[in-house]
């Protein structure tokens, strides 16, 4: 597990809550969550900075995307 993996996680479970709130009528708190995923990725977007993913590459490192795997 690396960080931008766990990032991508978190934020599927995220989107799955919220649209979990909305199917079973608590509208509100799906909206403010939806709200609060939308102005994160907006600063990720336009600061090219993201909390949780700063948060994750310290607790679990960075990806090494381009580096080939010992098991291939």
């Amino acid at each position: 597990m690396c960080g931008d993996r766990a990032q991508r996680i978190l934020m599927a479970i995220m989107l799955g809550l919220s649209m979990y709130l909305f199917v079973t009528g608590q509208i509100q708190f799906g909206v403010l969550l939806q709200t609060f995923i939308i102005i994160m990725i907006l600063i990720f977007a336009f600061t090219n900075f993201c909390p949780s993913l700063w948060f994750f590459n310290k607790v679990f490192g960075k990806c090494k995307w381009n580096e080939k795997s010992e098991e291939s």
